[in-house]
């Protein structure tokens, strides 16, 4: 196996913040202002959008990693009914952001992607996902790739695919892949009744191959799936978001995966409690520093911060949402009051003053009845007593377009998280942060 993870460490001057199982014995701290966004997107060479119809209402993904390892993040953005895009990153020494179009990963179909290297050769690969055949693509180097089923062996199958996820078992040289599907198609491409089942692939452990997929059954209609270690026991277990708008007895999962056995869902018994919810993105971060992860699902008018509840043996959870002040249920600012509809979150310290921040792409699905049009996406800034507070209009990054995926990564390297995000039927928005109300930082290449 082999990792290569570059972290942005926060060091704020004169003391150290510990916050582990609660022990802080230093005081929390201080909280810096919003950062200020520029928009970028005409300057930067970006030109896509996120296109189609009602099997493009959902997903719009974007993937970062570098691609020709010159250190600057480049980005794939899926397309929907139109072409997929790859930009390398051409930024500079003035750092000024610039991309440059490549034409190698131009497919049409794609709901999103996921960058992951999977035969550890020090190259990142890309698992693009579609409605039709799911595409593993092995790097080659210099933003060059080929199309790899065949050659590992992987049958992703056919379907709606919107969520992944993947994770290295102990002892396996390849990851374990996880691919989330969404309604049942026919084979014109036309929903005709029910959720899909999902597949989850295990390396056989000969020849650097997949074995035959396992079919994790029922599928409830999933938009997001994270393997997550949630209890630091040093395994991961699977956790699936569904949509309840069109399941029947269905719920939000969490699977057991243990080596050698299928996956299996978490029982009432184990203490996995009963929620439904328009699951849509997930996100994970110890928010609230007892050295469990929280999970962050976003729903419709109904996102969910999940926090294990002290002490239990199982996974029981209780939501901290609204004490948190991250429920993002109605629109932040213009003329709307009716309920919001949320698609990626992410955790990230976007001013470096040591304290977490919260993103979420907000948009309505399309022209759905009783939630808001003009629906903008949320800037969450995290404050020293655990809540959060809304910047985004202060942040300069207002937007009523119909949001999808984003990321939030320092595209210039000078330290500061600029911000990229799809936009569904309009175009794709670049925001470079020029603010100067930021702390200290360092970047760190890991390498394993």
């Amino acid at each position: 196996m082999r990792i290569s993870i570059l972290l942005a460490v926060i060091i704020l001057i004169g003391f150290v913040a510990v916050r582990l199982f609660g022990a802080s014995t230093t005081p929390s701290p201080a909280p810096l202002g919003p950062p200020l966004f520029e928009d970028v997107t005409a300057a930067s060479g970006v030109a896509h959008s996120y296109e189609g119809g009602f099997t493009f209402f959902v997903g719009g993904g974007v993937a970062v990693f570098d691609c020709n390892a010159d250190r600057l993040p480049d980005f794939f953005l899926a397309g929907g009914s139109s072409s997929s895009a790859l930009y390398r990153n051409s930024t500079g020494a003035d750092g000024a952001i610039r991309f440059v179009p490549l034409p190698s990963l131009e497919l049409t179909g794609v709901t999103g992607a996921y960058p992951l290297d999977v035969d550890s050769d020090g190259i990142t690969d890309l698992s693009i996902l579609r409605v039709g055949e799911n595409i593993m693509m092995r790097g080659l180097g210099n933003c060059e790739f080929e199309p790899a089923n065949a050659h590992w062996g992987i049958d992703s199958g056919d379907d709606w695919t919107v969520g992944f996820s993947a994770t290295w078992e102990n002892g396996n040289n390849l990851p374990t892949l996880a691919f989330g599907n969404y309604l049942a198609l026919d084979e014109n491409g036309q929903q005709f009744g029910g959720c899909a089942d999902h597949r989850m692939l295990r390396p056989t452990g000969v020849n650097g191959t997949y074995a035959d997929p396992i079919v994790i059954s029922p599928g409830y209609c999933s938009l997001s799936m994270l393997f997550s270690d949630w209890n630091r026991s040093n395994a991961r277990d699977l956790r699936i978001s569904n949509d309840r708008h069109y399941y029947r007895q269905g719920e939000e999962q969490l699977l057991k995966v243990m080596p050698g056995q299928n996956p299996r869902p978490y029982t009432r018994e184990e203490g996995w409690q009963f929620i439904q919810i328009e699951g849509m993105g997930i996100a994970s971060h110890d928010v609230t520093g007892d050295g469990m992860p929280e999970i962050f699902l976003t729903s419709m008018a109904d996102n969910k911060l999940q926090r294990l509840t002290p002490g239990a043996r199982g996974p029981s959870y209780g939501d901290i949402a609204f004490e948190s002040g991250v429920t993002a249920h109605r629109p932040h600012a213009g003329p709307e009051i009716l309920p919001s509809t949320a698609w990626h979150p992410e955790f990230q310290d976007v001013n470096n003053d040591g304290l977490i921040d919260l993103f979420i792409s907000k948009g309505n699905v399309d022209a759905t009845a009783g939630f808001a049009m003009e629906d903008p996406n949320n800037l969450l800034l995290g404050q020293p007593d655990g809540k959060f507070v809304e910047r985004a209009d202060a942040a300069g990054i207002l937007d009523f377009e119909k949001s999808r995926g984003a990321a939030l990564v320092d595209l210039n390297l000078d330290g500061k998280l600029d911000l990229v995000y799809v936009n569904r039927e309009a175009p794709a928005r670049v925001w470079q942060n020029a603010g100067d109300a930021v702390g200290n930082w360092l970047a760190i290449n890991l390498a394993q």
